[in-house]
């Protein structure tokens, strides 16, 4: 009973970092611009929704995600309810995958992830096209499909450990 009282509080916040690192990517507009690095730019909520949704990890709550991108929407200024549209439908591409995979394999969700944040930027640069009349620069779209799509591997091996961890605190608070 020691141990569990413990590790109580590491446990909770254990838990619930994966929303916290996405609300603080969303405030922060994560994206290296600061840098000045002309042509890489990367899409980091992406990378961190499609994989948690794919894992199916319990506090990554899709309302959350979803107050997120409204979230996001006021930091960069784009119309309320873009981002929020394009998480939520990285979420259900995600648990579409998950459902439907029998064994995954991390080559196959890494070419699913390119085909879904391919698709939504581009559903993003039409609709901000289109209705709102934004000027935008389709190489900015191309260049952080791309990057995002290469950091999914790195990120992935990295989230890898912090399910191994956080297991090994589950095992550990549960004695």
């Amino acid at each position: 009973m020691i141990k569990f009282e413990k590790y109580k509080s590491i446990y909770k916040i254990y838990s619930w970092l994966p929303v916290i690192i996405l609300y603080i990517s969303v405030f922060n507009e994560f994206d290296l611009n600061y840098l000045n690095i002309d042509y890489f730019s990367f899409n980091f909520p992406f990378l961190l929704i499609f994989y948690f949704a794919l894992k199916e990890y319990n506090n990554f709550d899709y309302l959350l995600v979803f107050i997120a991108g409204l979230v996001n929407d006021t930091v960069v200024g784009l119309p309320l309810g873009i981002s929020s549209l394009s998480y939520i439908l990285v979420c259900i591409f995600a648990s579409y995958l998950r459902n439907i995979t029998i064994r995954p394999h991390l080559i196959k969700d890494w070419f699913y992830f390119l085909f879904v944040i391919s698709l939504i930027n581009s559903i993003n640069y039409s609709v901000l096209f289109l209705f709102f009349s934004y000027d935008l620069n389709i190489n900015f779209y191309i260049i952080n499909n791309l990057f995002t799509f290469l950091l999914y591997i790195p990120t992935s091996f990295v989230l890898k450990y912090y399910f191994k961890a956080f297991q090994w605190l589950v095992k550990v608070t549960t004695q």
